[in-house]
Formats: C-alpha cells, structure tokens, sequence
C-alpha cells in the first residue's frame, strides 16, 4: 500500500472510529496534557463570549449555563456508571475538536475543547472497531452484559429526565403550576401596525374581538379575518388584572407569500395565555413526575415534525411561520429564554430547560447512530443474536453509511435552524 493510501486510510479510519464511539478515540501522553498558547486564547474566547452574554441578556446567559451544566451532568451519567459497572473511561471532555485544556487524574484525562457543540467521555471498546490493548479488553465496554451495556448508554438520557424533574419540582414548588386560560396573550406587537397604532401592548391578553370570545390563541387569526380591513373592531384586552376595550382598525395582510394575503390583520403573534396556581409540596413532587408524560409525547412529535423535510423548505422559503415545526438551534432556544426571562423571570427559565432537558433526552435515545439510541439498537440486536451463552459483535462498519446520513442530516437541520435564528429571531 502506497504511503498516500496509508494516511488517507488512517484518516478515514479514525473518523470513522470517533464516529462509531462519539468522540475521540486518540489518547493524549501524559506529558502533551494540559493548555498551551493556543488552547489558553481559544478559552479566553469562549469566556468573553459568556460574559458578552450576560451583558446583552441576563436571562439568556442563566440559560446558557443551564445547558452547559445538562451536558456536563449528561456526560456525568455515562461516566459515573461505566466506572460502577467495570468499563474504563480514559477521557471526559466538554466541547469537540482541538483540546483547549486538560488534565489527568488516574487513568481518565479531564478537559475542554474548542467547540462548544457537546460533550462527550470515551470509554475503551464501545464496539468491534476500537482497537485496545490486550490487558484492557476484560473492561471494555463490549464485554459487558447487555444489562451493564444498557445502564450505561441509557445513563445520559435518563440523567436528563432526573434533571427535568428536579427542576419541575423546584417551579411547581415555587410558584405552582401553569395552567391555560382563556384568551391568547400578545407576545409581539408588530412596529407600525394595526394593534401597535390603537396601543396593544406585550402582555395584553385578548379575551375578544368584536362580539366573539377567544378562547385560546388559535382562535385570534380565524376572528380577526372574518371581518374586512379597514373594519374598526372593539378589542377586550386584560391588562393588569383589568379588562380594557381598545377600538382597532384593522390592517390589510400585504405578503403576497401568505396564505391570507389581503385578508384583515390585526397585528400581532400570541400565545395561549396561562396564569400560575399555587401547589402543595406533595403535589409538586407528583406533578414533577407527571408532567413528563405529556412533555416526552410533545416532544416526541415536535422531533418528527421538525425532520420533516417539507417543513424544513417551508420554512426556508417563509411560506410557513409556524413556530412548532421551525428547525432551530441553541441560538434561537437561548432567544426565547430572554424573552421568557424578562415576562416570567427566573422560574420561567428554569421550565424551558427542564422541558428542553426533555426533548434531548428523547432524541438522544432515536435508534440512529451515532445518537446513544443507535448504540443501545445494536447492543440490543446483539442481545438478540446471542446463543448458548456464545457473544455475538456487530459489525458497526456495515453501519457507517447510516451514521454519514444521519449526521448530513442533523448538520443540515443545524444549518436551516441557525440560518433562520440569524435571518429571523424568535
């Protein structure tokens, strides 16, 4: 084999591996761990950046930390239980890419790197590509029982539903549960329109325009464009625990992409409006549990919805603007936590993370690699192949073309969803 072969065969082959393990598989001597020159002005960076967060929006960098800290509790969980069940775990990092900074306690390296896109810990042989020496095999991830393989890599998300519980009890405790009244409450109030020039304000919530009762938020749209623009409608608002009639003359829908180009606009996105009840401890430590039922099926479908392809190129091409099927990222999910910091404060940013925590924790288990659902599949297909006590080992690299698919895939959806938080902020 030429030298050239060689190399590109090596590079394709370590891609491959961090791929199949998720994360690196190449270990640092002890001597080359640490920071240098470059790993010291990468951190100086990242740090600058959380402090400009904080700057423009507190609330945006309590939640950003929040994320910081899931992912490192994330990593926690699978860490934790592969050294309880005998497995090696030789490296801890948050971040990808080039090692910003590091250190080593035992056998395992501790660190930081330079993209803050996850984390991940590496535990020897996670399948039949991760070539470790001899004497390690016997603590290898692969020749564990399939209940110790399980525990392990179901650790994370599980880490994160035990999170959104601790934090769903800490805001049903505090103060209570959020429970959906009538009306829809304004969020935005579009710069020289209709609601603006009459003096709708964030905040208002519409109980009714002209005779008819809102219900719920998906009721205003359908109401507003039953009458004509130009029409001048009474618009019942509650505002600081009083009702306020506001007359509004309504607009004219002017995007010619819209579904409801010419008809009556008044001017404004809303959301169901909801108000906070008070609950018992005891009620709180229920509800905590609860409430994840319906959270996991809600996210369970926001995944579906937002892979889907037709949703993801009306968006793109603005024919939609349906929040619930937007692709999005951290950038827009970090919008919307200032936005609910500053209506609901604190406690408001403490239930977006507990139902983001969530939402990761369902979609970290899809069976795909290289999501930790993809390897629980094959631990699983594995478990099933297995007879007279012999071991079976899959062949992840007969996987490797689904793994490059579904990895295309999230990059994409990174991509439209970073595109559209810049293009279009929430």
């Amino acid at each position: 084999m030429k030298t050239s072969e060689r190399i590109e065969d090596g590079r394709y082959g370590r891609f491959r591996n961090e791929v199949m393990a998720g994360g690196s598989v190449t270990e640092t001597p002890d001597e080359e761990a640490g920071a240098g020159p470059a790993g010291a002005i990468a951190g100086i960076i990242i740090l600058a950046l959380f402090v400009w967060l904080a700057v423009v929006n507190i609330w945006m960098f309590v939640f950003a930390v929040g994320i910081l800290i899931s992912v490192f509790l994330h990593e926690t969980g699978h860490f934790v239980t592969a050294r309880l069940t005998g497995m090696k775990a030789t490296q801890f990092f948050l971040g990808f890419g080039p090692r910003i900074w590091s250190f080593r306690r035992g056998e395992t390296e501790y660190g930081v790197r330079a993209l803050p896109l996850g984390a991940f810990v590496r535990i020897i042989g996670m399948n039949n590509l991760d070539d470790v020496p001899p004497e390690d095999e016997a603590r290898t991830y692969r020749q564990q029982s399939y209940p110790r393989r399980m525990l392990v890599i179901t650790a994370g998300s599980l880490m994160h539903l035990l999170i959104a519980i601790v934090l769903l009890f800490t805001v049903f405790s505090i103060r209570g549960e959020l429970v959906e009244r009538p009306g829809a409450e304004v969020s935005t109030v579009q710069a020289n329109g209709p609601a603006q020039a009459a003096g709708l304000r964030s905040g208002d919530v519409i109980v009714a325009v002209g005779s008819q009762q809102i219900e719920d938020g998906e009721e205003l749209g359908p109401v507003v464009r039953a009458f004509a623009p130009g029409d001048v409608v009474d618009v019942e608002v509650q505002r600081d625990g009083t009702n306020v009639t506001i007359p509004t003359r309504l607009g004219a829908n002017t995007d010619e992409n819209s579904a409801d180009f010419g008809q009556a606009l008044l001017g404004v996105r809303s959301r169901p409006a909801a108000e906070w009840e008070q609950m018992s401890i005891g009620e709180a430590a229920v509800s905590s549990v609860t409430e994840l039922f319906p959270v996991t099926w809600e996210s369970t479908k926001g995944i579906f919805q937002v892979f889907n392809p037709v949703n993801i190129y009306e968006h793109l091409s603005g024919e939609s603007e349906d929040l619930a099927t937007r692709p999005t990222t951290v950038v827009g999910i970090t919008q919307v936590s200032g936005t609910i910091g500053e209506s609901q404060g604190f406690i408001g940013v403490l239930y977006l993370l507990a139902v983001l925590n969530v939402f990761v924790g369902v979609f970290n288990m899809f069976p795909l690699l290289p999501l930790d659902g993809g390897h629980a599949a094959i631990a699983t297909y594995e478990r099933m192949r297995e007879r007279g006590g012999r071991r079976y080992f899959a062949d992840v690299s007969k996987l490797m073309p689904v793994a490059m698919g579904v990895i295309v895939l999230l990059l994409f959806l990174f991509m439209s969803g970073l595109y559209l938080d810049i293009t279009d902020p929430f």
